[in-house]
């Protein structure tokens, strides 16, 4: 699994000639006519300024304490870093809004950046052995200069639903690694996300799933000590079909219960009519 970085520029203002004025590695300067402090960083704009591009009170001043423009703020968080603090942590791993996308999608984080960075390896490179599961390991100046240029292919090329499916992960919050798994395990963005966002591996989720576990079910499962395995073992185990455990399962019967019912004939239907009478609550 290989990662795509831009082709081009990293900032299309600096490859046009306007390079930045002030502030820091990978960061614009102001356009003419914006105030720039005595520390010669821009000035970041008013709160309503803020608040009409779409960020809340809250979000803009944190935006606003890391001294970020709103363009500067809006990039970083198109590109999936949702945070001032992470934005100055990539900044500072010498990434751009236009090149943190990669990384991201590698599930590495800006200290993985920076290690790999100072071994010598190029992003494309770092993302690529990074998904591999390798460690920045360090190599000879030969190996460099032989490999020099190289660019590995983009991973996304020929799946776009996967790739759709990471954008949506990262720019609804969720970590870059974890996003990475639901994607390469085959999840779209909009069916991992409620998943995702619960701290459910992904292999657990495709098994609770199966099973006609909600996300948020198996939240509590999970919490509880309860693993996906662990609760398919326990119905299969019982002879419970897999069409109706989730059945089962709702009208609140654990797998030995709903095994003696089945047996004796009663069907889950019958079964939560039963319960519903037996406790005075409602089988509606």
């Amino acid at each position: 699994m290989t990662v795509a970085f831009p082709e081009g520029p990293e900032e299309p203002e600096k490859a046009e000639g306007h390079e930045g004025q002030a502030g820091g590695a990978g960061r614009e300067g102001p356009p003419g006519g914006w105030d720039v402090g005595a520390d010669g960083d821009p000035v970041p704009e008013p709160l309503p300024e803020w608040q009409e591009h779409g960020f809340t009170i809250a979000e803009a001043r944190r935006w606003i304490e890391g001294k970020f423009l709103v363009a500067e703020a809006e990039r970083w968080r198109t590109s999936g870093v949702y945070t001032p603090e992470k934005a100055r942590e990539w900044r500072t791993a010498g990434a751009t809004p236009y090149t943190v996308d990669g990384w991201l999608r590698a599930g590495m984080t800006p200290r993985d950046a920076v290690r790999w960075r100072e071994l010598g390896y190029s992003p494309q490179e770092a993302a690529e052995r990074h998904l591999a599961g390798e460690s920045p390991q360090p190599r000879g100046w030969l190996y460099r200069m032989l490999n020099r240029g190289t660019r590995p292919p983009d991973p996304y090329a020929g799946d776009p639903e996967k790739s759709e499916a990471m954008r949506e992960l990262l720019r609804s919050g969720v970590a870059a690694a974890t996003a990475r798994g639901f994607v390469e395990s085959g999840w779209s963005g909009r069916d991992a996300l409620d998943w995702a966002k619960r701290g459910i591996e992904p292999g657990d989720a495709k098994l609770f799933h199966a099973l006609g576990v909600s996300a948020a079910e198996a939240e509590k499962l999970v919490r509880d000590g309860e693993d996906a395995v662990t609760v398919v073992t326990a119905w299969w185990g019982a002879g419970i079909p897999m069409d109706e455990v989730a059945a089962w399962r709702g009208a609140g019967f654990g797998a030995e219960e709903a095994a003696q019912m089945r047996k004796e004939g009663t069907d889950v239907e019958q079964a939560k009519i039963l319960r519903a009478l037996t406790e005075g609550g409602d089988f509606a």
